[in-house]
């Protein structure tokens, strides 16, 4: 395992770390035990840092990591979010009650005293230009409640006004082979800033995985399913905005340039970590193969300038053109 310094809050996390979404839920059937699994194989593989949030699974994710806690002596970083519990989900919502309530109920669910990394959810834009909501998380790490925070959002823009704040440590945004608009402005400048960059999404849903065709069925309770068009949340959380067809033409071309002893899902985390402003990638996984399988990819070498190049050719022809100028 590789590490990288996240932000200036002088830690040291995995280059392939652990998005825990679908062990809460919203990604097909989830067993607690595999769950468990996969967490604990994640240890295993040298990954540090675990990134959740208090709706998935309505906290059964943030509890699931305070077990793995219980269940282990390594030392572990969790990043947890705030914000999607409101309902409605309006910027009037981001006020020092709510959010100190909802630290509250992550901080139980995970059986800590601390927060190590809270992140605000996506909120809306109109967040990013409310100074108060950032003196409200100044105000609760002063009173012990968290260690840091970050944000996690949508749209480029909404990064850059948000690492105007000077106490945000890290950005948390979708970043793949199929999502390149980041690396042309924003880290740029969280690099000269020093914030952190958590590359969500990193296998765009499972479509890097190669292993999805047409004929794939995903379970009534899949955002994969629910959500292709944007029903219940940000279309770009699924396939990252791509209709799931062109994701598969993509596939089709981009698995001819997989060196030979790596998968797709290898290669498309490996691409992420070629960029040094990427403190690390967040892939999930419910089982302890796929956590074995994506962890490894962060100790392979870099990607040859060939492969790097034909994989920008395939982006500007399948994806560019849908996905670049709406996130």
């Amino acid at each position: 395992m590789q590490y990288r310094q996240l932000g200036r809050t002088g830690w040291k996390v995995s280059t392939v770390s652990f998005g825990a979404w679908a062990i809460g839920g919203t990604w097909g059937t989830v067993d607690d035990t595999e769950s468990m699994g996969a967490l604990h194989k994640a240890l295993d593989m040298g990954i540090n840092f675990f990134d959740t949030a208090d709706v998935y699974g309505d906290g059964r994710s943030e509890r699931l990591l305070a077990r793995l806690r219980q269940e282990r002596s390594d030392p572990f970083y969790v990043a947890t979010k705030a914000g999607r519990r409101l309902n409605p989900h309006i910027a009037a919502g981001y006020n020092r009650a709510n959010l100190r309530e909802f630290v509250e109920r992550s901080l139980s669910n995970l059986q800590t005293e601390a927060i190590d990394l809270l992140q605000l959810h996506c909120p809306p834009t109109e967040v990013f230009y409310m100074p108060e909501v950032f003196d409200a998380l100044d105000e609760l790490k002063k009173d012990g409640k968290l260690r840091h925070y970050g944000v996690s959002v949508e749209k480029v823009e909404e990064a850059l006004k948000a690492i105007e704040y000077p106490g945000v440590q890290s950005v948390q945004i979708i970043y793949n082979i199929f999502r390149q608009r980041p690396a042309e402005l924003l880290f740029q400048e969280t690099q000269r800033r020093g914030v952190g960059i958590l590359a969500r999404l990193p296998l765009s849903s499972g479509l890097l995985s190669g292993r999805m065709s047409l004929q794939t069925s995903f379970s009534p309770d899949d955002h994969r399913l629910f959500n292709r068009h944007g029903e219940q949340f940000d279309r770009g959380e699924t396939f990252s905005g791509l209709d799931f067809e062109t994701g598969l033409k993509a596939v089709d071309r981009l698995k001819p340039l997989v060196p030979a002893g790596q998968t797709l899902a290898q290669m498309a985390l490996r691409w992420i970590q070629m960029h040094p402003a990427v403190t690390c990638s967040i892939p999930g996984g419910k089982r302890a193969a796929q956590v074995q399988d994506n962890a490894s990819a962060a100790d392979l070498p870099p990607l040859s300038d060939a492969t790097l190049q034909a994989i920008s050719a395939i982006y500007d022809q399948f994806a560019k053109p849908l996905v670049h100028q709406r996130w």
